[in-house]
């Protein structure tokens, strides 16, 4: 078996961003020279996270409205006592996820016809990164 590791950086220009990710596990998949085995994305932060669905705008402001109704950010989040103003964030993340595993078929990454992987930012403007790990023969 072999494995491959790929780090992307993300610096977001919001605090809460959704970018389409799918081209860079493509890439790092070409890298690698897997056939047949999986591609795992994880964000290496707990404000962010990685998730799979469609890459449609409307769609995307939906879970964007969903996650702020569900985790709505508050000036009274105990994690807040800490000087920290994310608490918001790191549930969101918790609704997401933080990472996912995509199977790899014939050198293809083997996705639904809609499927896209995104990374969601929820803590913005500042460097953050997720691993691409790439397994298989």
């Amino acid at each position: 078996m072999k494995a491959f590791t790929q780090y992307l950086w993300f610096n977001t220009k919001k605090k809460r961003e959704f970018i389409n990710m799918t081209a860079e596990l493509k890439k790092a998949l070409a890298a690698a020279q897997i056939q047949e085995g999986l591609v795992l994305a994880s964000a290496m932060h707990i404000t962010a996270g990685v998730y799979i669905n469609d890459a449609e705008d409307g769609l995307i402001a939906d879970i964007d409205e969903w996650l702020e109704q569900l985790a709505p950010f508050r000036a009274d989040y105990r994690h807040h006592q800490t000087g920290e103003t994310n608490g918001d964030a790191h549930l969101k993340n918790l609704l997401v996820g933080h990472q996912v595993l995509v199977p790899v078929t014939k050198g293809r990454l083997d996705l639904g016809p809609w499927q896209q992987v995104y990374y969601a930012e929820f803590d913005g403007q500042r460097r953050k990164r997720v691993v691409i790990k790439v397994l298989g023969e």
